[in-house]
């Protein structure tokens, strides 16, 4: 329980981290606007150089734990691909035009993990002896 909820936790934490940077994302500009979440940009230096990093590790090592615990390849390898790229576009990727790209494909896997998470949770291994 305390790991889905951490897996939240992280996710969410990503996404509002990424919302306070406008200028950084401009896709998720006209979402914080629909939102009204505008008074996030006065957050931008910490949220980006801070938050971010922190929460998209958390999520890293929840969906890890989580992996090695439930033993679902697939689920799992897709749970660490959003933080994984997350991470990758805030440091060694940042230079490059596409890393932008890259990081709303990893917000995104991100989200949609977690809802899948909530809408079809993976079933607990039972030994039968």
């Amino acid at each position: 329980m305390i790991n889905k909820l951490l897996d939240k936790v992280g996710s969410g934490g990503v996404l509002i981290a990424a919302l306070s940077c406008t200028a950084c994302f401009p896709a998720l500009g006209s979402l914080v606007s629909v939102f009204g979440l505008g008074f996030l940009s006065f957050f931008e230096g910490v949220a980006v150089n801070t938050l971010l990093p922190i929460f998209a590790t958390l999520a890293l090592l929840v969906n890890i734990y989580n992996w090695y615990r439930n033993k679902s390849h697939l689920r799992g390898a897709l749970s660490i691909l959003g933080p994984t790229a997350v991470l990758l576009t805030l440091y060694p990727l940042w230079q490059y035009g596409w890393s932008t790209y890259l990081f709303y494909f990893g917000i995104s896997l991100m989200v949609v993990m977690s809802v899948l998470d909530i809408v079809k949770p993976i079933k607990e291994i039972i030994c039968k002896v």
